[in-house]
Order: structure tokens, then C-alpha cells, then sequence
């Protein structure tokens, strides 16, 4: 069964929040629609009710993301709404304020929540028939486990604290380990290659913080395809298309898995990454010293904080040729299913969304568009 995204679930139970606001009856079955006009959908919310003298209302529903391992599966969601007047200082201002309340994600740069265009567009629109002239709404949203849960996230990597982002691209859930998910994106890269406007040059980004850096760092939208975790297929593919370079940016943290030759990453399959990091610390000739640390590491990150600040010189020898595995052993990966002259480059940020490390090809492709590694 399919389910639906986080941003989902906040909508139905902030619209159920309005209902009961306004003065209407509590309705367990919320109907979301979306501002491209896509078909709506049916969500169920838990409760609702007003608060503070029927100054303001509360609307709870649980996520529910369907057959797909996610860590939001079942999580309480509250929303909390008010109307507050408008003054002059808040003229011009938007009608509806989402805050984060406890358990959701902030940027460690401006405080403010951590939410997806789509999301923030989903609460627009289905709240637009609450607008009240000469108010705005206020809505905080409140995930009580958020906090405990986000510590087993890489969130905080990404400058997002104090709990889950709200982030989301679409309604439905896909399911990044399952074929329907690997035949959408191989439908995607056909539409793009197929475009008069294909120069031969295809970025594969992993997750929504690659395809985020990706776009702020100005690489080209109409050269992204953002990918799940079959990496080895959508690789045969890009070549099968015509595609004559192909660039893998993404957080090292999934990109290492390749230099392992895995190529199916999601988590539940395989997750090679502490034997590879190893491997190539002996390769590089790191001290032994050094490697006892990798491996009594917790995790990757901890792994990596730890190589730089014994020895950065070290760390980066350590990085930069984990990017040149990733690209020689995808290269290896196509060359198994079809003879290909395809080049494959390889990028990867840090926990700061700094670039960092890129193989040979990678550095030479991001230095033709403009960009540069950092220290």
C-alpha cells in the first residue's frame, strides 16, 4: 500500500484545527487538494478540538507512510491554530505563520521551521478558505516525539535542529528500494534525454539535500534527475540513453556504499561503508592508529569528525580516493551490461553542504560549471 508524505498528514490535521475553529462539527475524513489541480485525496485525522475558550484549536492525526520503512511511520502530529489580529506592522505580511513548535526542524542558520515548497504550498491552499479579513492565521506545529526521533536522522548534517524537517516533494510516498520507484525514475531520465534541449550531460543526485544544494549551487535543472537507491540500473540506463557525462553528487555518506561496489544502497539491503572506508585507509596507507579509530566509530560521521581532527591531510587523502572508486567502479558497473564511452564524475558534500571531495572527472566537470571544492 501506498501512503502519504509528512506534509500530508500536517495539512489534514491543521484543516481539521480550522474547522473546529470556525464553529463546524469535527470531521474525521479531511479532503486535501493540491494547488496543480491534481486529483484530491482522502486522509483521516484523529481528533480535534477548540481550546482557550474556542480561541484557538488543536488537530491531530498520525503519519502514516504506508508499506515504506520510514522513521515519520505513525508519528503524532499536532497543530495548533489561532486567528491573530493584524496590526500595522504586520501589513503585507503573509496572511498564514507557520511555526515550529517542539519536535520540528529549524535551521541552525535563520530559526526558522524546516519546511519544503511543497509543503508550505500544501498548507496555503488548503487553508486558504479560513482567511478571516483583518487577521492572520497562526499555526504552530507540534511533532511530540520529533526531537528523540531526529537524533537517528542525518538532519543535523544539514543545518536542520531540534527535531524532523517538514519536507516533501509529493502527496504519495515513493518507496525509494522498490521497482515501481526504479521505473519512475528511469521514465524521468528518458523524458530529459529525450528533450531538444539535451546537451548529454545528466546529474544524479541522491536525496532531497543533494537535489537542494544541487540547485542553489546553479548546476543545470534541466540536468538533474533526482535518484533512490537502485544507482547501478539507473546507470546502464543514462548510458543506454545517450547520455555522454553523468555526474553522481551526494552526501558521502551514501556515495561511499559505491566505492564498495554496492549499488543498490538503501539500508536494508547492504550498508558496506565502515569495511569500506577500511579498505581504502589501507590502501592510502593511513596509520594504524587512525584505522583502530574508523573502526570504533559509531557512525560514518562520527568516523569522519574524528579522521579530521586528528589529521586532516589524512581525511581529505582518505575522501578524494573514495571518489575515485565511486567513479572507477561505476564505470566497472555499466561496462558489465554494455559497452559505454559514458564519464562518470563524482561529488560529494560534507554535513556543512560544503563540496568537499570529487574524482577526476567530477572535479573537472564542476570546475567547467563554475564551482570550486572546499578546504
Amino acid at each position: 500500500m501506498t501512503g502519504f508524505t509528512l506534509p500530508v498528514w500536517v495539512a489534514a490535521a491543521a484543516q481539521s484545527a480550522a474547522q473546529v475553529l470556525i464553529g463546524n462539527d469535527f470531521e474525521s475524513q479531511q479532503r486535501i487538494d493540491f494547488p496543480d489541480h491534481k486529483d484530491s485525496i482522502i486522509v483521516p485525522v484523529r481528533s480535534a478540538s477548540v481550546l482557550d475558550h474556542s480561541q484557538k484549536a488543536i488537530g491531530i492525526s498520525n503519519c502514516d507512510p504506508g508499506e515504506c520503512l520510514d522513521i515519520t511511520s505513525n508519528l503524532e502530529i499536532w497543530t495548533c491554530l489561532e486567528y491573530v489580529a493584524l496590526d500595522c506592522s504586520s501589513y503585507g505580511e503573509s496572511w498564514l505563520k507557520i511555526i515550529a513548535g517542539h519536535g520540528v526542524g529549524k535551521s541552525s542558520l535563520t530559526n526558522y521551521i524546516s519546511i519544503s515548497e511543497f509543503a508550505s504550498q500544501l498548507l496555503l491552499f488548503n487553508l486558504e478558505p479560513f482567511k478571516r479579513k483583518g487577521y492572520y492565521l497562526k499555526l504552530e506545529i507540534i511533532f511530540p516525539s520529533g526531537k528523540q526521533l531526529a537524533e537517528k536522522t542525518s538532519n543535523s548534517s544539514f543545518g536542520i535542529v531540534d527535531g524532523l524537517a517538514l519536507i516533501g516533494m509529493q502527496a504519495e510516498v515513493q518507496i525509494s528500494a522498490s521497482p515501481e520507484q526504479l521505473q519512475n525514475t528511469i521514465q524521468a531520465l528518458r523524458i530529459k534525454c529525450a528533450q531538444n534541449d539535451f546537451s548529454g550531460f545528466i546529474t544524479f543526485v541522491i536525496g532531497e539535500n543533494g537535489l537542494n544544494l544541487a540547485l542553489d549551487l546553479g548546476i543545470p535543472l534541466n540536468s538533474i534527475i533526482k535518484i533512490g537507491n537502485w544507482v547501478g540500473p539507473l546507470l546502464v540506463e543514462a548510458s543506454k540513453q545517450g547520455v555522454k557525462e553523468l555526474l553522481l553528487f551526494g552526501y558521502h555518506g551514501k556515495l561511499i556504499k559505491l566505492a564498495g561496489g554496492v549499488f543498490h544502497t538503501h539500508h536494508h539491503l547492504a550498508d558496506n561503508r565502515f569495511e569500506t572506508l577500511i579498505t581504502i585507509a589501507l590502501r592510502e596507507s593511513l596509520s594504524l592508529s587512525l584505522i583502530k579509530d574508523i573502526d570504533q566509530a559509531n557512525s560514518v560521521d562520527e568516523a569522519f569528525l574524528i579522521l579530521e581532527n586528528k589529521d586532516k591531510l589524512s581525511a581529505k587523502k582518505l575522501w578524494n580516493r573514495l571518489s575515485v572508486e565511486v567513479e572507477r567502479r561505476s564505470i566497472g558497473y555499466v561496462k558489465r551490461y554494455l559497452a559505454s564511452s559514458m564519464q562518470i564524475g563524482t561529488v560529494m558534500f560534507d554535513r556543512k553542504r560544503k563540496l568537499r571531495w570529487a574524482g577526476l572527472v567530477g572535479l573537472k566537470k564542476i570546475n567547467s560549471l563554475g564551482m570550486t571544492l572546499e578546504d
